[in-house]
Parts: C-alpha cells; structure tokens; sequence
C-alpha cells in the first residue's frame, strides 16, 4: 500500500472536495481518499500494482481540477536597505503580500529583514524582489548563513556614511544658521554678506550653502519622493516635502530680492532646511549606533565559536578551518582550548567549562561516551572526542538560529503600531496641509503658514512606532540567550507574561529524575554499611532503577561487593538471593510475610512512604536487617522557584503518573497548589487543555520529549534542561538548564520586555499626539510661543533614538535568586 500527497487547484467549495473524493474514490486499487478543501490537499493511499499515481493524477483532471506533486514551501530571510519607518515596513509588507504564492510576509525594522514564506511553483525569487524594488526599496542577495560578521561589517559602513553625511551636512548648516541668525544674535557680519548692504549676496551665500546638505541628505527626497508617488509615503516623504517646501520658498525669495524687494531677505527659509537635514542625519546616526547595539547577542554568541580544529587521523593531525571538519572527525582539543563542534569523547578525561552555552556556572566533568558542546572551554585535560553534530547543526548554531528568528519576529502587540503606520504619513500631510491653508486663509502671513506647514511635516515621527516593538524583543530575545533562556518567537515572549497558571511535570522537572538512595534504617543488631554492601551486591543482578540507586550509592562508598548465587527475582515482592555465605531477601512487606520474617520496623516504613520514598525491607539470614529508602528527590532550585513564582502571582500545578501519595509528598515539599496525579502521558496534554477551559493562559514545564504534546497544548511550552536538543519543535522556551529557577526567567523576562514595549508605544504615541497639535500653532493661539521647525526636527531626530534607548536598558536584566 503506498500513501501520497497531491497539490489540487481550482475547488471553490466543499462541493468540488466531494466530488473529487467520489472520482478518485472509483478508481481500482484506491483504498483511502480524503480531500481537504482548506489545505487544497488530496491523501490518498492505493495499492500501485492495481493503479498509478499518473491515473489518479489524470481521474482529478477529468473531473475538472489540477493535481500536481506539492511542493514545500520555502522560507527566506530577506535583507532589505532603505527602510527608515513603520510606513516602509507596511509598503515592503503590502508589496510581497500582493503576490500570488506568498503565505507569510513579515517585515521587521529594527532587523532591516523580511521573513518570507512562499510557494516556488505560484512565485519566484526573482518576482518577489522585483516588487520590492518597486516599492522603492532594495532587497540584497539571500545567502544560507549570513556570518554575523558580514552583517556587522555591512551594519558598520551603513554608520560610517551617515556620519559622514552628518559631517558635511554641520560643516556648512553651521555658517548657515550664523549668516541667518546673526542679526538677531548681535553677531557680526562681513560687510559683503550683509543683509542691509548686500541682500542679494547675502541670499546666494546662503543657497550656495544649503545646495550641499541637500545633496548629504538626497536620500530622504530620492527615497521620499518615489514612495510618495507610489502611494506609500513615509518618514523621509514627510522630510522631503518640507524642506522641499523651505528651499524652494528660499528659492523664490532670491528671486523676489534680485527684483529689488529687498524685504524677502528676512523669509529666506534655507537655514531651517539645512538644519532639520543635519539634525535628522545626527538622529539616524546616532539610531543606527543604537539599533547595532540591540543584536550583540549574536555577536557575542557567534565570538564563541573557534576558527580552527585540530583533527587526528591515524598518528598525525592536521589543524583545519572550522567549515571543514566532518561529522566523524576524530578531534584533539588540549587544555585550555575551545571545542570546536559537538560530539562524543572517546579518550582522556577533564572537566569542560560549559557556561557560556547552557549558563552552568560549574565545570562538567567528562569522561569517555560523554557529549561536548561546540564552543565550550576545555579544562585541564586533553581528550580525543568524535564529532557527531557540525556546521548548522551545533548547538550554538541552533541557539543562534534561535535567537536570530525570534528577533526577526513580530509579537502580536505590534499589530498596533502596524495598523496605525499604514494610514500614519497621509493623516500627517493632509493634517499639515489643512493647518497651513487653515492659517493662511484667516490672515496669517505665507510666511507662518509654511511655518506651520513645516513643523508638522518634521515632527511627525513613525520612526518610532516602528522601532517600538521589535528593538524591544531583539534586546529582551538576546538577553534571554545570554542566560540560557531561548524564546522561539515574539509571540511567546508577549504570552509568557499573560501565564496565570504553570504546570510542572514532575520526573526530570521538579524532581532530578534520578532515584537515589536517601535513608538507611537498621535493625537491632545490624548496620548499616552491612546492610547497604550485602544489599547492593544482589541488586547489582537487576536494572531495575531502584536497583541501580542501591548499587550507585555503594560503589560511591568504596564498597566491595560480594559474590552473588542463588539470585531469584519474586514478582510483585522483591529478590531472593545468596550473598557470599548470608542469604537476603530483598523488597515489600508481603515478602517478609510470606517468608515469615517478624517485622518491627512498620512505623518507619509509613513514614517513609508519607515523605514519598520508596522503601524496601532486608532480611538477612531469616532476620529483620532494615530498610533502604529510595527516591528521586526534589532538585535544590524547585522550592524557591516555586515560591518566586507565588510572588508573581502564578498559580502553580505539578503533573505525574505516579500514586497520590507520593505526588503529595514531593507537592508538600516545594508548596505545590494542585497537584494532577496518576496521569498517563497520553493523556497531560487533555489535563492542559482543561485548566485552559476555565480561561486560565496556562504554561507547561517538561523535559520536551514524552511531555511534548501537553507542551504543544500549553498557551507557553517551556523545555527545561535541552541543552543538548534546543531545536525541539514542541516547546515555544528552551531553557539550557535544568534549574526551575530559569522558568521565573523567562516569565520576569517577558514582563520586562512588554513593559518596555508598552513604554515605547506610549511615548511613540505620546509624542506624535502632542507634537503634532504644538507644530500646528495650538500653544500660539492661546499666547503662546510657535513652535520652530528646526526645534521640531531636533525633537523628531530624538524620539527615535529614545526609542531604542529605552529598548536597550533591557541589557541590564538581571538574574534575581
């Protein structure tokens, strides 16, 4: 029987899905049919000696539809240059969104990338980046792996030509503003530039001047100019048309001067255009300073990663570039050097400095069949190790990816500001318009009316609420790696502040998932050391994991174990065995019973069993020995965790298929509020789904394998201790460690991060809703001062950069235990 999916185009209804699963459904050989009309999508399965995939292909034909092999869909990073506001980010998103064959357009302005999915048999690359230039932007080459350098480097000629510009643009807006602002500062002029003895000369001197900051700045009228004709104006539209309007003014006024009207010399208008150009280039210099700043965890994390290994083949090595090394390699790494890439020790020992990967602050020992992380510090060992994961598929590669996905991702706060930026730049120039011809018409002179008409055109900022979010989520998503704490998106980064609720899994969560031997009791006459080696020697016979505990906790000791015969196991009692010349048995009370062993040890054992341990009764020689406790504790960080997140105000679940008792038991010990217990593991995530019905945003805690579909249920599925595995599809956190105390992380991360944003939002908002009404002459009507376009383009230039200021204070979370 063979099973395959088809592409079907052209159903309009559910009508067209049903009457393509009667057709193919007649075909012989046909055993399984089912067409979802949603998907645009036929499973079939069919015996292919009875009939083809061709004839199945061809009966959906007939019936009037297409079927086609489906393709996958592909997913891109694109780098795009030339965004500078929310309103570019809504054209380049409404440009891609346009084309057929896109599935998700996500365009993010503090990244500069646009994340596309789209399908190659509707689309091509070629399309997709020829729409973007028609939206005036440019989109640059998609490589598979970007280093970070390039990115940096890139990032780093970008500020060095805004500086420049700057330069060039304060060189000459400097005299500019003191020719034309000298007068009314008392400050002297050179006879020859004197308004009252040479206007005309004056006048020249200042349009001479102004021709080269025009030309420093020419991107905002290139750029401005095109995306206003095209119907999606944005921030440099707004700069555009404004000192467009001031030069042009100034422009007119020598004219009206070389005509004799000499009075036009005081309404020349070039030094504010001149100096909103030199102060806006300062703001974007000083932004993109800023915005670099936002994604040095990624640089710092790629830093990690060395050059070179040094592989071994056969009694020589060879030192190569990191890019060669091979899954298979036999690596050499001495002491003191990085790990190159993952793999499996195979000879020597050390101990390996893991810290800047998983946030273990104490050095792992490693032994032969051991794992290595890439990039950790070796100790003061040498081992011989073989690479097992290299390249894309490290564990630093994965976190990077990680991180570098969750930042070139939109939190669902966003949608605001998106929403606003699409109808933001139109409002504000029809605004500006209506206030100058407004003032204008009711007498004021053309001279306050451009004023007015400029200001607002300069101190609208959708730079701002652009930047809002994402500068936010690329600093809060790099500070969570930094430690060990990895969003997979901004979605769970916002909803991980909503949690009200958390359920933790017990084993390998809450407890240490290891059982370890916790209480030996002796019997009258015997000790413990004796009980524990005679014990531990027939255990050694079973893998059970209490078993294995026993033994583990004797071999720890230094203890010799006898010779064991005789080994009987007794199911549902426990183990009957020779240890050297005594004879034990081994396990629950039912055994000493039924071997008629008096037992005075009873009380021990129900307290044993209340505190949640498991313990198992030794008779020796036909005599009560004592009791061996065995339990997978709680883990040191559990109990403050939980505490912590009491202080937060979650409610706090834990989840087990062990027996009520010993799940109270563990529960009483960290002040569990609910406790879910004997749940099989099919069925955590039904448990999930309903403390979800009550409208509770519910998070799960688990190990990310046997708990990954109650993580998949879960508003937030947060995988604790996956270092090894950070790429779990299941979980939407991947904490590196297994410390519960990083779970409190994550959520007071997230808090951090939205307030930050909420903050961002606010004064984007704030701003735009009281700078606008100032620049349109509200303060003047009621007597006070009118607001200078050259104030509001140095206010403008700066909201952007607070913006992103704000962003970064996240880089000062800090850990709290």
């Amino acid at each position: 029987m063979k099973e395959q999916q088809l592409a079907i185009s052209g159903m309009t209804c559910s009508s067209c899905a049903n009457a393509i699963e009667k057709g193919v459904g007649r075909i012989p050989g046909v055993e399984l049919v089912n067409v979802n009309f949603a998907v645009e999508r036929l499973d079939i399965a069919f015996d292919d000696s009875k009939t083809s995939l061709e004839s199945i292909i061809n009966e959906v034909k007939g019936i009037g539809y297409e079927a086609s092999m489906p393709v996958d869909e592909r997913e891109v990073i694109l780098p795009i240059r030339g965004m500078t506001c929310a309103s570019c980010v809504g054209a380049v998103e409404r440009a891609i969104r346009s084309l057929p064959g896109i599935e998700i357009a996500d365009v993010n302005l503090a990244t500069e990338k646009a994340t596309i999915r789209y399908n190659p048999t509707a689309i091509r690359m070629s399309q997709i980046r020829a729409s973007i230039e028609k939206a005036g932007y440019t989109p640059l080459e998609v490589k598979e792996e970007t280093t970070v350098d390039e990115e940096q480097k890139r990032r780093n000629r970008d500020i060095r030509t805004l500086l420049t510009r700057f330069i060039v643009s304060a060189i000459f807006a400097l005299p500019l503003v003191y020719m034309a602002m000298g007068e009314m500062l008392s400050a002297p002029l050179p006879k020859i530039v004197d308004p009252a003895s040479n206007p005309i000369v004056f006048a020249l001197v200042q349009l001479v001047l102004v021709v080269p900051i025009v030309i420093a700045g020419y991107k905002f009228y290139t750029v401005g100019f095109r995306s206003l004709l095209r119907g999606h104006p944005n921030m440099d539209s707004l700069i555009a048309i404004g000192t467009s309007a001031a030069v042009l003014y100034g422009i007119y006024a020598v004219i009206r001067i070389a005509g004799g009207d000499q009075t036009m010399a005081e309404h020349l208008y070039f030094e504010t255009a001149g100096v909103i150009i030199a102060l806006i280039l300062l703001g974007k210099y000083l932004e993109s300073v800023s915005k670099g700043k936002t994604s040095e965890a990624i640089k710092k994390l790629a830093g990690l990663q060395p050059r070179t290994a040094t592989v071994v083949d056969g009694e020589s090595t060879t030192e190569v570039p990191i890019e060669e090394v091979e899954s298979g390699d036999v690596i050499l790494v001495r002491p003191g050097e990085k790990i190159p890439v993952d793999g499996e020790v195979i000879e020597g020992r050390t101990s390996v400095d893991e810290s800047m990967i998983t946030g273990e602050s104490l050095p792992v020992e490693k032994n032969v069949d051991d794992g290595v992380i890439g990039a950790s510090i070796n100790g003061t060992g040498t081992i011989h190790f073989r690479a097992t994961k290299v390249g894309k598929d490290t564990v630093l590669s994965q976190i990077i990816k990680l991180v570098e996905d969750a930042q070139g991702s939109k939190a669902p706060i966003a949608r605001l500001a998106d929403i606003i930026s699409g109808y933001f730049v139109p409002v504000v120039i029809l605004i500006a318009t209506l206030s100058g011809l407004t003032w204008f018409l009711t007498g004021a002179s053309p001279v306050f009316a451009l004023t007015i008409f400029i200001a607002i055109l300069v101190i609208a900022c959708p730079c701002a609420l652009g930047l809002a979010t994402p500068t936010a989520i690329m600093v809060g998503t790099g500070k969570g790696a930094e430690l060990g704490v990895l969003f997979k998106g901004g979605r769970p980064l916002e909803t991980a502040h909503k949690v009200q609720k958390i359920v933790f899994d017990k084993t390998g969560t809450i407890t240490e998932g290891k059982p370890v031997v916790t209480d030996i009791i002796s019997a009258e006459g015997f000790k413990n050391d004796l009980i524990l080696q005679v014990v531990a020697a027939a255990e050694k016979k079973s893998e059970h994991p209490l078993a294995t505990a026993i033994v583990a906790e004797a071999e720890s000791k230094g203890m010799k174990l006898e010779t064991v015969s005789d080994f009987e196991a007794i199911p549902g009692k426990g183990i009957l065995a020779k240890v050297g010349e005594r004879q034990l048995l081994m396990g629950n009370r039912a055994l000493m019973e039924s071997n008629g062993i008096d037992w005075p040890l009873d009380q021990e054992a129900d307290r044993l069993a209340g505190e949640g341990k498991t313990p198992m009764m030794a008779a020796i020689d036909g005599r009560a020995a004592g009791i061996i406790a065995v339990a997978d504790i709680v883990k040191p960080s559990s109990a403050d965790a939980v505490a912590q997140l009491h202080k937060l105000g979650i409610t706090v679940a834990m989840i087990t298929g062990d027996n009520r008792r010993t799940a109270n038991a563990i529960a009483r010990q960290v002040d569990i509020d609910e406790v879910l217990a004997e749940v099989l593991p099919g069925d955590k995530a039904a448990e999930v789904a309903r403390l979800q019905e009550d409208g509770a945003v519910v998070a799960m805690v688990g190990d990310g394998i046997n708990d990954a579909p109650a993580l998949a249920q879960a508003d937030v599925g947060i995988a604790v201790g996956s270092g090894t595995d950070v790429a779990m599809e299941s979980a939407d956190v991947v904490l590196m460690k297994s410390d519960l105390h990083d779970v409190v992380t994550a959520i007071r991360l997230s808090h951090s991060v939205i307030r930050n944003i909420r903050q961002n939002l606010f004064w984007a908002f704030a701003y735009n809703t009281f700078g606008i009404p100032v620049a349109a002459g509200l303060l003047f009507i009621f007597g006070g001062p009118l607001l200078n376009p050259m104030i509001a383009a140095a206010a403008m230039a700066m909201s952007s950069v607070s913006v992103v200021s704000n962003a970064l204070r996240l880089k000062r979370f800090k850990l709290k235990k």
